[in-house]
């Protein structure tokens, strides 16, 4: 008999996976009567979950509960486009990834994992390559034990085929190249060849031990930098890029709302006990799975009936994804403001264009002379904005407390209607103008304070972009007071500050 294979949809009931009980049987028989749990069902066998990056919270502790006890094996489809990864405590627990983008229907077919299928038996492991294995992790940024857990897996898998007893260098070079290096973080670190040379230790009595210490410390070191250099080697050139540009191999989450919860639509959640009211509606079967096991104590005579009472009732409940609404604050006061604001408007319209695939809104505020203007009203339309930021005009003083101050009014009235907002504040951080119009370096820099507070309070996501040619210390200080990133950017083109724009909404 083969082995088991089940799917398991995101949007499945939180009694299926664990198992529950049997509504049709327990009215049936008028006493409780419990079925099976999918997980159960696939006892030894393989559990496919398609839209892995879907899974609601509940569901991934039960999969990552099941992983822990062992018996199954788990496949994760993940088909997110780019604003969807697959949950970290799922992702940290298999051990490989398989990228098919760019391979044909055949091709991928051929890449697929075959399910069930396990090797058994005993193979030796050396402390040396194990040694070797946490220190490869270590250098690519890894800082998961189970990585390095499952490379050890893998390796002694890889010996087993080749029909060895024991694992050797190039077993551990294909687990590093196989689970390692989908997982790096960053690329190791050069060599610092003007780093100064350690003084010498005083010399202390030659008991052999020492020696052979050393000798082990190089063989290690040894290992390690053959590993490192066949993960590096393997490593595609886009993913170079991104980890020489301190960014990981997973998906971002740029453009994503907050989560909500609901009672009309989106995905359907755990129902929980309460009385429909108010647009809420009611779990009917949820509400029968309640009052079925007590029927027998219930049910007077030979009646049939179901009698439900008030505590069984239960009601339905949905997750959403709040729509997200992108703010740009942009100082146009100064002689810089023309490039600036080029630059600007350029990042601005390239993130309209992915604004529909993003569910994103954006809008701009313009802040010179004494006050903060709105020029772009929160939009998806690229030619509102294309007419909007044409006549956008620099020069003047620097007002940050009122552009600070309207860009909290916009995001609190983003959030009034359900989106979440985003706050990117491009400045060169000197404030010079004051609330009260007077131009007073010191008021100002209050002022601008006591605004970025307001951020902080409410936690208003927020990140500043310092667009001083020369970074200096106001700008880090009002993003500390906001409590948004800070990112320096004293020069830049339309498509790196959108690059940055990115980077900055899916950090977490």
């Amino acid at each position: 008999m083969s082995d088991p294979v089940r799917r398991l949809p995101a949007t499945i009931d939180d009694d299926r996976p664990l198992g529950g009980l049997d509504l049709t049987a327990t009215l049936a028989a008028g006493r409780p009567v419990y079925a099976r749990g999918l997980l159960a069902e696939a006892s030894g066998g393989t559990i496919v979950v398609p839209m892995a990056e879907r899974i609601d919270a509940g569901l991934v502790g039960r999969l990552a509960a099941a992983l822990d006890a062992g018996g199954i094996t788990l496949v994760l489809l993940d088909e997110g486009s780019g604003d969807e990864v697959v949950p970290v405590a799922l992702a940290d627990r298999v051990a490989f990834r398989i990228d098919l983008d760019g391979l044909a229907e055949r091709d991928r077919i051929s890449a697929m994992p075959e399910p069930g299928r396990s090797v058994s038996g005993q193979v030796s492991l050396s402390d040396l390559h194990l040694e070797a294995l946490c220190t490869t992790a270590l250098v690519f940024g890894i800082d998961s034990p189970r990585a390095t857990l499952l490379a050890v897996r893998v390796a002694r898998a890889a010996a087993q085929l080749a029909g060895r007893n024991a694992v050797t260098d190039a077993d551990i070079v294909t687990a590093a190249r196989l689970v390692l290096m989908p997982r790096a973080t960053r690329l190791p670190a050069p060599p610092d060849a003007a780093a100064p040379e350690p003084p010498p230790e005083p010399p202390r009595p030659d008991d052999g031990h020492e020696a052979e210490q050393s000798d082990t410390d190089t063989e290690v070191a040894a290992l390690t930098d053959i590993v490192v250099d066949a993960v590096q080697a393997a490593l595609p050139a886009d993913v170079l890029a991104a980890l020489g540009a301190g960014r990981t191999r997973n998906g971002t989450r740029t453009g994503a709302g907050a989560r909500r919860t609901g009672m009309q639509r989106g995905r359907p959640l755990a129902s929980r006990p309460g009385t429909p009211r108010g647009g809420q509606r009611l779990a009917l079967v949820d509400t029968l799975r309640a009052a079925a096991p007590w029927q027998r104590l219930r049910r007077d005579g030979t009646s049939t009936r179901v009698v439900v009472r008030r505590d069984d009732l239960r009601i339905r409940r949905f997750a959403s994804r709040a729509e997200a609404t992108t703010i740009f604050a942009v100082d146009a006061s100064g002689s810089a403001a023309i490039a600036r604001l080029a630059e600007t408007k350029g990042a601005v319209e390239l993130l309209l264009a992915e604004a529909y695939v993003k569910r994103t809104e954006v809008a701009l505020l313009a802040f010179r002379g004494s006050v903060a203007t709105l020029v772009l009203p929160p939009t998806r339309s690229l030619a509102r904005a294309k007419r909007c930021l044409a006549d956008l005009a620099g020069g003047g003083g620097t007002p940050l407390a009122a552009g600070l101050t309207a860009a909290h009014d916009l995001a609190r009235t983003a959030r009034t209607r359900g989106r979440t907002p985003f706050v990117i504040v491009l400045t060169d951080g000197r404030a010079n103008i004051a609330n009260d119009g007077t131009a007073s370096r010191e008021r100002a820099t209050a002022d601008a304070k006591t605004a970025a507070l307001a951020f902080a309070a409410e936690r208003v996501a927020a990140a500043l972009i310092d667009t001083a040619v020369r970074p200096r210390a106001d700008g880090a200080m009002i993003a500390a007071a906001t409590g948004a990133r800070y990112a320096p950017l004293p020069a830049a083109t339309a498509a790196a500050m959108a690059a940055l724009v990115r980077g900055l909404e899916a950090a977490p």
